[in-house]
């Protein structure tokens, strides 16, 4: 199984990264439009985009979060939804997931 103290710095780590990147995109939406008409559309489809992108962002943090909070229980590792362990490749890959692989395949069939 991996070890909660070297996950938890991973975590830590990309939660840092996270919130940088939050931060700049946040930055860039402060910025005002461009007085010019044609550059105003450009620069709001860009901002969509910006928006989509710290959405997912946003959800993210909040995976690592939980992620944390499961290492601080003692319940990382385990699938949320059936108890199961979680294969120690997918935490490699995926150090915030919270499901066990045959969850995480149920639940992208159900989407």
């Amino acid at each position: 199984m991996i070890d909660p103290k070297s996950a938890k710095a991973r975590l830590e780590a990309q939660l840092s990264e996270l919130e940088h990147r939050q931060r700049n995109i946040a930055a860039d939406l402060a910025e005002p439009l461009d007085p010019d008409s044609s550059e105003q559309a450009v620069e709001k489809e860009d901002d969509a985009a910006l928006e989509a992108q710290a959405t997912l962002i946003a959800q993210e943090i909040g995976s690592v979060h939980r992620a944390l909070s499961r290492i601080e229980k003692g319940t990382y590792g385990e699938c949320v939804r059936c108890g199961a362990d979680i294969a120690q490749q997918r935490l490699e890959a995926r150090p915030e997931a919270a499901l066990c692989i045959e969850c995480a395949q149920k639940d992208s069939r159900s989407a």
